[in-house]
């Protein structure tokens, strides 16, 4: 059978990511990049076509699956242009800056047929899905509260190359949008329930002007979970121990300690133990962010994706994921402005 010949749109963070990832993949082929300062180097690195732009990308005879890995105030243009030219896609998180954008989106892809994903890559870590199996399982009972804890760094290390000046980009809307929809998907995974009301104070410390780049969130489950969110890219350096993407959730009849960058904690008869382990990440350097164990989250993201457009079946993530991780950063940041609680079916 053909490989699934992919295109990347961005050449920084995360388009390294995914060339990198979709050279370990069996039936998937890299042909074509462009877009960003490092896009020549990228392009020679993994042996892909360099294109001058979007357009000549996406309207490539040797691209079947498009993958953006650009800034998510422009993924509604390139994703509705890749779906004219029926062109399958992969968005990373967040997969755009409104709820309608992200309808547009659903909508195209859905009247061609198109595979459609977002990439949220902690669901395919050890730790968070070993947190799913154990609430599926039922093994600390119905979850009463999840206190969520999100401190993700802007490494700084110069061999990445580029900034992260977008971040700060007012287009980029708040970096509980660019970041803290990885907490709100995870839960929604974990507890296989919808968040149906948002209450959240959000602020900027670190950017002398807007975007967000904190918010204290309180967030209600159609199963009753109550979760408590706190997502900041402020932290000064070296920020909390152990809390880049930590949650402590309480059940009925136990608790569950997830440090999605360590080890996964259960105590459901008056002590701890640890139940899984993930491997250092190593994110935050250049020369060990493309290797393992880091890279294996994305291969077996990218893994799962492929099949789903070879067998015609429905990816894991869904289109339908990303849209409910931007509605609810949304209605975060609209709780913050107006002081009033939100309902998210009104998104």
């Amino acid at each position: 059978m053909q490989p699934i010949r992919y295109g990347i749109l961005g050449s920084g963070f995360m388009g390294r990511t995914h060339a990198e990832a979709l050279r370990h993949i069996d039936g998937a082929q890299l042909t074509a990049l462009a877009l960003g300062s490092r896009a020549g180097k990228l392009a020679a690195d993994y042996g892909a076509a360099l294109c001058d732009s979007a357009e000549e990308l996406i309207a490539r005879d040797d691209v079947d699956a498009v993958i953006l890995a650009t800034p998510q105030f422009v993924h509604a243009e390139q994703a509705l242009l890749a779906a004219a030219h029926e062109k399958h896609l992969f968005i990373e998180k967040p997969m755009t800056t409104t709820v309608a954008d992200a309808d547009r989106i659903l909508e195209a892809c859905d009247r061609r047929g198109l595979t459609l994903s977002v990439g949220y890559q902690q669901r395919y870590r050890a730790v968070p899905r070993a947190a799913h199996d154990a609430i599926q399982a039922g093994q600390i009972g119905q979850v009463h509260t999840i206190q969520f804890n999100q401190a993700f760094m802007l490494f700084n290390d110069p061999g990445f190359g580029g900034d992260w000046s977008w971040w700060a980009n007012p287009a980029s809307v708040g970096h509980i949008l660019a970041g803290g929809v990885h907490s709100i998907d995870l839960c929604r995974w974990m507890l296989g329930a919808e968040v149906v009301s948002v209450f959240g104070h959000s602020r900027t410390f670190r950017e002398p002007h807007e975007p967000e780049n904190t918010t204290m969130g309180l967030l209600t489950f159609d199963n009753g979970t109550v979760m408590a969110l706190w997502a900041t890219s402020a932290c000064p350096p070296p920020a909390f121990p152990g809390q880049v993407f930590r949650a402590y959730i309480m059940g009925e009849t136990g608790m569950l300690d997830m440090d999605a960058y360590d080890k996964l904690q259960l105590a459901v008869d008056g002590s701890w133990r640890t139940v899984a382990q993930q491997p250092p990440v190593n994110t935050e350097y250049a020369d060990t962010a493309f290797r393992q164990p880091r890279m294996q989250a994305y291969i077996d993201q990218l893994t799962a994706y492929n099949n789903a457009i070879r067998n015609g079946t429905p990816p894991p993530v869904s289109g339908e994921d990303g849209r409910v991780g931007v509605a609810v950063a949304l209605a975060l940041l609209e709780s913050s402005k107006t002081g009033k609680m939100i309902e998210i079916g009104d998104w």
